[in-house]
């Protein structure tokens, strides 16, 4: 049915024909300020008449399409400039598109039944049986400004082949105006039988709406369509929306809290809301989404007032982002990157508030509105599949304990039993997700709506130990034994198992195993928040930028499903050394409740290390843990950034370094613990931030750490370690058959540091190396090593050393598309320098390929031979060009010097907006200020770089005059800030290309 045309007010009376043309055109642009669906159906036919010559039944066509063209514009931007001043929400602009463009696709329809039947059978009225419908989303009057219309062009048996002229003048003619179409032209029969065989075209013929047309035919193909529906059961389609959903969630994201969201296909997005009603169409027949929001279903006790509610504020809010996106996009667009984000959240009004960015707020309440959305699926899914499939066969019984406790069971699932509330007893919440717990009871919906309805009363357990108790156990404790699964009684049509096959679980099924699984509902129905309001802080707080890929809240509860993985032994072969650490822990609830606590603090400005510290020392009493539990928890929240700080932007070969963390860890328990929430916590940012290099760096300093805290390292012993692995490679050289005196030039090669650097096998590959180049006079070798179980590909180059060779190295490297992640730099007692390289490909991974090893090799001799200008190429390669989303993220350069990090090393450290060739424009105004680099590191967090060089003078010292490390901060800092401009403005020409 057509929506009801929209009133405007002060609507001006239509011109008549006897006015002046000119001012007829001004009483046109008047009238269309205020335009309503009449007015534009006026207007068109008055037009489309004057247009059409005498001796004709329509207008050229050019002219016609002139005529369309320009209102379908005008349309357009009124409804743009209204939804733009807030006058319309992104619900009702939505429909007053679809509600236009039923006028349009009518007057065109009106348009191709005069050009290819003739004016005198329009008037007689002796039409070919055919209908033409909107479908999809088009059917159910909501179309975003650029989607697709999809149209149904219903034909009968008789009159199909005198219908085809028609509908090909309706389609060529939409897409002459620009108009994509989805459209399909099917009998009755034909609609029906596909329907049987595709669940997307029975979908979409679920809103098929009439548009034009046979009004009798369309009639009938509603009714049969109905009976099919009726005859093929509600249980499959139930079950393919199930499934497609789960797929659609994989494509595009599992988490509703990802920090670019797809509202619409996404996780929490319009699509499940959608879902929702397709399956109530189907169970219920419900006709239009906001029938989902009607009363009918409060007083079915469906949805509650205050969930309606939500729902319906939720509806508008993702509709008139959905808007936003299109229109700032200027195309179909449906992901709210990072670009995006403030652009949109400044249009809707977000501004700054307190620490908050308007764009942080805007995100927030995007995230708290997909909460909403799950709320809505966990409480009417469960009952359109009760009343589709019918209760569960054999369920389970509650037992006496149960009852005596206060709950029951229904269809399997645990609710509160009659006269238990949770307003007078909030202890009841707990207790019941506890009772859930432990005997793997799924939530029966109504406990979930209970749940939500009164989680305000969980304030009042703030201090209860009881409450405490529980929390901890959903939190970290014991997984219970998962009794007998029910049976479920067959249904009327034969419907393969979910379960099995996709990894669903209908409303019977057991709750998934692991911790998390009660965090989430915990946090999803607000009870989280109300037991601990520094939780209620970070729930739904995005962090804007490309590194972090969920919202913290999100991001802690997946770190406590990581864990449970580690645990649990399931992700042995991924992360091997989490799992052999776990296995002998001795502090596992100070462990799960660091990894709880550990980003706690986010977003209130300051070090959230230390204030989420502080939260920990208040909040763990209270939760019943130890004193000694506790300042474990404070500790490790308060350090748990220091192993990945050192690993990866530290010289861990520096013993200085090593001491240091020691001295911090004093304990290897602690340091076991340290390392598994350093791993959980980097593994819960995204499945792409670990790899086996950063692995590699992590077990690396963990055991070196170890080895100080067992009392197994001194600076004294320095000497001592690098005479062993002097003798070691000694021997390995003599058991090889290389000649003594060639094996002592390479011994006396190395200064101490080179020692250190690398294990046995590495000095036998540089002897080797150095034998075979000194052999031929060559003055350049590169050697390239594929180390996949590092996940990394280590280039070793050996030349004659002069100043900015690190730099020219780099600029090869980021011209072959490599990533460098460690480096170091040795210049040998004859003048060479053997510098090694630890690089990545765009992926994170090592290079393998044969193809690619020799082109790497070959850039870095071109470079290095003066073959190729590094400076120009990179120019020329336009590196400065970078996706608009990144652009969108502000990265502010920045230099720090420190000399406190290195007894013999100036450290600095430089912060900017990763970029290739970054490091090669870096180490080139290094070279200028005559530094010489020793070793660097290199890490990225997403868009930004913080590279950390260790450096000393032209002479080999360290540099500790205040003036001159000022000086060469300012330096550094001012050609970082010329290099991203250049960097910026080459982005900005491509573009504007």
């Amino acid at each position: 049915m057509t929506p009801d045309p929209i009133q405007e007010q002060n609507s001006p009376l239509m011109p008549t024909p006897s006015v002046e043309p000119a001012a007829a055109q001004q009483s046109d642009m008047t009238m269309l300020a205020t335009l309503t669906p009449e007015m534009l159906s006026a207007c068109l036919t008055r037009e489309l008449r004057d247009a059409t010559p005498e001796d004709a039944a329509i207008p050229e066509r050019d002219d016609a399409v002139a005529i369309f063209r320009r209102h379908l514009g005008r349309y357009q931007a009124d409804i743009r400039n209204r939804f733009e001043r807030h006058e319309l929400k992104g619900a009702g602009a939505a429909k007053k598109i679809a509600v236009f463009t039923d006028v349009m696709v009518r007057a065109i329809v009106d348009l191709a039944v005069r050009a290819t039947i003739g004016a005198g059978i329009v008037e007689s009225g002796v039409l070919p049986s055919f209908a033409i419908a909107a479908t999809g989303g088009y059917g159910r009057g909501l179309l975003a400004p650029f989607s697709d219309i999809d149209l149904l062009f219903l034909v009968a048996e008789e009159s199909a082949e005198r219908a085809h002229p028609l509908i090909e003048y309706v389609l060529y003619f939409l897409w002459d105006l620009g108009v994509k179409v989805g459209h399909a032209t099917r009998t009755i029969n034909e609609c029906i039988e596909e329907a049987k065989k595709d669940t997307t075209v029975r979908t979409a013929l679920l809103d098929a709406r009439l548009l034009a047309g046979d009004s009798a035919l369309f009639a009938t193909f509603e009714a049969r369509y109905i009976l099919a529906c009726v005859d093929a059961g509600a249980a499959g389609f139930i079950h393919d929306k199930r499934r497609e959903r789960l797929e659609r969630h994989r494509r595009f994201g599992d988490s509703p809290y990802l920090v670019e969201p797809n509202i619409k296909e996404g996780r929490g997005g319009l699509r499940d809301l959608q879902t929702l009603y397709w399956m109530c169409r189907n169970t219920f027949g419900t006709r239009h989404v906001k029938d989902l929001l009607a009363p009918e279903f409060i007083w079915m006790g469906l949805l509650t007032e205050q969930e309606a509610a939500r729902a319906r504020r939720s509806w508008d809010f993702l509709w008139t982002v959905r808007l936003h996106l299109h229109y700032v996009a200027g195309r179909t667009e449906e992901r709210l990157t990072f670009d995006m984000q403030p652009v949109i959240g400044a249009r809707m009004g977000y501004t700054r508030h307190g620490r908050q960015n308007g764009v942080e707020r805007f995100m927030r309440h995007y995230f708290l509105t997909a909460r909403e959305v799950m709320r809505l699926t966990h409480v009417l899914e469960p009952a359109v599949l009760r009343q589709a499939q019918g209760p569960v066969a054999n369920a389970a019984k509650p037992d006496e304990a149960m009852r005596q406790a206060g709950f029951t069971l229904l269809d399997g699932q645990i609710l509160p039993d009659r006269g238990v509330s949770f307003d007078q007893e909030p202890i009841k919440m707990m207790q019941i997700l506890d009772w859930a717990r432990v005997r793997r009871r799924p939530l029966h919906p109504l406990a979930r709506h209970q749940l939500i309805r009164w989680e305000r009363r969980a304030t009042s357990l703030r201090d209860n130990p009881e409450a405490s108790r529980i929390f901890l156990d959903l939190l970290c404790g014991d997984e219970s034994v998962v009794e007998q699964k029910p049976r479920r009684r067959p249904t009327t049509a034969a419907v393969p198992s979910v379960v099995e096959e996709s990894g669903l679980s209908y409303y019977g099924e057991y709750p998934p195993a692991g911790h998390a699984h009660w965090l989430h509902i915990l946090n999803e129905t607000g009870i989280f928040g109300r037991l601990i309001p520094d939780w209620a802080r970070i729930v739904g707080q995005m962090q804007f930028d490309t590194y972090h890929v969920f919202t913290v809240d999100e991001h802690t509860i997946e770190a406590v499903r990581i864990l449970d993985e580690v645990a649990s032994g399931r992700m042995a072969d991924e992360i091997p050394i989490a799992y052999e650490l776990v296995k002998g822990l001795h502090s596992k609830r100070a462990l799960y409740m660091s990894v709880l606590l550990h980003d706690v603090a986010k977003g209130r400005g300051g070090d959230h290390s230390e204030i989420g510290a502080e939260i920990a020392a208040e909040l763990c009493p209270r939760l019943g843990m130890s004193g000694e539990e506790t300042e474990t928890v404070s500790w490790l929240v308060l350090h748990h950034l220091l192993l990945s700080h050192t690993a990866f932007q530290r010289d861990i070969d520096d013993p200085k370094t090593i001491l240091d963390v020691a001295d911090i860890v004093q304990s290897p328990e602690r340091l076991r613990l340290l390392l598994l929430l350093t791993i959980v916590d980097m593994r819960a940012v995204s499945s792409r931030v670990w790899n086996a290099w950063k692995a590699t760096l992590l077990r690396e300093l963990y055991v070196r750490v170890a080895e100080v805290l067992a009392g197994g390292l001194a600076t004294t012993e320095r000497d001592v370690r690098v005479r062993h692995a002097k003798e070691i490679t000694a021997d390995i050289l003599t058991e090889e058959g290389v000649p003594q005196k060639d094996i002592e030039r390479f011994l006396g090669l190395g200064y101490a540091g080179y020692w250190l650097s690398f294990d046995y096998e590495t000095h036998r590959r540089h002897a080797r190396l150095i034998r075979a180049a000194d052999a031929k006079d060559a003055p350049l070798t590169v050697e390239v090593l594929p180390l996949p179980a590092r996940g990394v590909t280590e280039v070793t180059i050996y030349t004659v050393d002069v100043p900015g060779l690190f730099s020219k190295i780099a600029g090869a490297l980021a011209l072959a598309g490599a990533s460098i992640v460690d480096a170091r730099i040795h210049t040998m007692t004859h003048g060479m320098a053997l510098d090694t390289f630890w690089i990545q490909d765009t992926s994170g991974q090592a290079y393998e390929e044969t193809h690619k090893l020799a082109r790497l090799a070959s850039l870095i001799e071109q470079g290095l031979s003066g073959h190729i200008d590094i400076s120009e190429e990179i120019a020329r390669a336009g590196f400065g060009h970078m996706p608009m989303r990144m652009r969108a993220i502000h990265v502010p350069p920045r230099v720090v010097i420190d000399n406190g990090i290195s007894n013999t090393y100036t450290v600095i450290e430089i912060n900017g907006r990763d970029r290739p060739g970054l490091l090669h424009d870096v180490t080139a105004a290094m070279s200028r200020e005559n530094l010489q680099i020793a070793s660097a590191h290199i890490t990225t967090y997403g868009v930004r770089a913080v590279d950390v060089f260790y450096v000393k003078d032209l002479f080999g010292l360290k540099i500790t005059d205040k003036k001159r490390l000022e000086e060469i901060r300012e330096r550094l800092l001012a050609g970082l800030k010329e290099a991203e401009a250049e960097a910026s403005a080459c982005a900005d020409a491509r573009y504007s290309a």
